[in-house]
């Protein structure tokens, strides 16, 4: 069953066609004998975000992987003593390290400014 769900994304070219064998497939893991219900109630309640992902094949993993090295950064961040230190960090640690190599402190800083203004209000 596991592999049948995941043949489903690996394969269905749209929403109509993902939405069409997920149910089936539901049906399918209903009429076996293992308990299926949590992953099921899972899947129903996330239904529209989960066949979204058909629309453009895109989610949100990429996001969600910036979100967890700026925690894993402010976790480390004990001490930094001003927001665009902090910037910084967070800019070389998330691979941007090469810019700072052909930039000068001052460019850097004019980087992390423009970042800064992109987020303005969405930090403390």
């Amino acid at each position: 069953m596991r592999w049948q769900a995941t043949q489903i994304f690996d394969t269905a070219t749209d929403r109509e066609t993902a939405a069409k064998a997920l149910r089936q497939w539901i049906a399918d893991a209903r009429a076996t004998e293992l308990d299926w219900e949590p992953f099921i109630t899972t899947l129903e309640n996330h239904w529209d975000g989960i066949l979204a992902y058909f629309d453009e094949r895109r989610t949100s993993g990429p996001v969600e992987g910036l979100n967890t090295k700026i925690r894993v950064v402010l976790r480390r961040a004990y001490g930094i003593r001003n927001c665009a230190t902090l910037w910084t960090r967070i800019l070389l640690d998330v691979n941007w390290a090469w810019r700072k190599v052909g930039n000068t402190i001052g460019a850097l800083r004019h980087l992390v400014t423009r970042i800064q203004a992109q987020f303005a209000g969405w930090y403390t």
